[in-house]
């Protein structure tokens, strides 16, 4: 090796310069620099370039490195839609806990606008320390398992061993309130409509009304989440022959307005003919008359415990699996059962 001269007019010295002056590849200073060149770089080879690197004074672009290593201080929150305000508080809430911790959310929504991820890890991977995903399905996290990124997952099944930590809301104990709201009302005929989106959050509350309303009639049919689908879902269920339902529970709140819609053209009074629930408590259920009875989830504290889980499996700490408590607000879409 000879030896090496600093760059020209006292700048700061490249790996192209270590490798000049190693005589090697600038492919083997970052073997031998990155600590990867045990198998692949002899040790003389190895020991020429941390020579020049020593004498020339070389510092590798801690920035660069950072980028190649995944090391950014930045997760990723992937989300199922955008066009639903619930995420937008949810990222609101997980990029407040990033910024007081140097760190940074990149947003993630699907690109069919709601429903399963298509899988970012691919091309993502390496710029990332974590991912927080909220509400989707898992199959959609296929190319990211038995990797080491650490993965939150927000709103799924506790039961999944492929996630570092889970945060949940009680969506089940939602769905109990609002029956024992309806049931208190004197409400004994339903119509579940349900998100044809496939989670694990839905199922949940699907189970939990099944169990709270077993004896009383419970029918379901499932809609897309848009008020549209909503109306040609419930305008089916109205048209089956049976008696109708006096009250209607919806997985979300942009259903509960699509039934209001379908009530009024109908000629159906809510709630004195029929109540509706929603869940979410977005900022539609104010928007329409009567307001929605809905559950009231706390988006922002959601992404906040997220994040704060990402971070401590970062830091080597534990986070226990933490479940949310949800809020039931009657308002004026619920109210007595109609009389036979």
């Amino acid at each position: 090796m000879q030896t090496p001269e600093p760059p020209a007019g006292g700048a700061r010295p490249t790996s192209r310069d270590v490798a000049r002056a190693a005589g090697v590849s600038q492919a083997t200073v970052s073997l031998v620099l990155g600590d990867k060149w045990r198998g692949r770089v002899s040790e003389r080879t190895a020991g020429a370039v941390r020579d020049a690197a020593r004498e020339l004074g070389y510092r590798p672009n801690l920035a660069a490195r950072n980028l190649r290593l995944g090391r950014t201080r930045t997760a990723m929150l992937v989300v199922p839609a955008l066009t639903n305000e619930f995420f937008a508080h949810v990222y609101t809430g997980a990029a407040a806990v990033a910024a007081r911790h140097g760190f940074g959310v990149v947003l993630y929504p699907s690109p069919d606008g709601v429903g399963p991820a298509r899988d970012p890890f691919a091309s993502a991977q390496a710029a990332l320390d974590g991912v927080i995903a909220s509400s989707m399905a898992a199959d959609a996290l296929d190319a990211f398992r038995g990797t080491d990124l650490p993965l939150v997952m927000l709103d799924s099944d506790p039961s999944d061993s492929g996630a570092s930590a889970h945060v949940n809301l009680d969506v089940a104990d939602g769905m109990r309130r609002v029956t024992d709201h309806l049931l208190a009302l004197g409400h004994r005929r339903f119509l579940h409509l349900a998100s044809a989106v496939p989670s694990w959050t839905f199922d949940a509350r699907a189970a939990a009304l099944a169990d709270a309303l077993r004896g009383t009639e419970l029918r379901t049919v499932r809609a897309p989440l848009s008020v549209a689908g909503a109306w040609e879902a419930v305008t089916l269920a109205f048209e089956a022959p049976g008696p109708r339902p006096t009250a209607v529970i919806c997985d979300d709140d942009i259903l509960a307005v699509g039934v209001a819609k379908f009530a009024r053209r109908l000629g159906l009074r809510v709630p004195e003919d029929l109540s509706i629930t929603g869940f979410d408590d977005l900022a539609l259920a104010t928007a329409v008359e009567p307001e929605l009875t809905t559950v009231r989830l706390p988006a922002e504290e959601f992404g906040r415990r997220g994040m704060e889980a990402l971070l401590a499996v970062l830091a080597g700490e534990p986070a226990p699996p933490a479940t949310l408590p949800v809020t039931l607000v009657p308002r004026g879409s619920s109210g007595p059962a109609p009389a036979a």
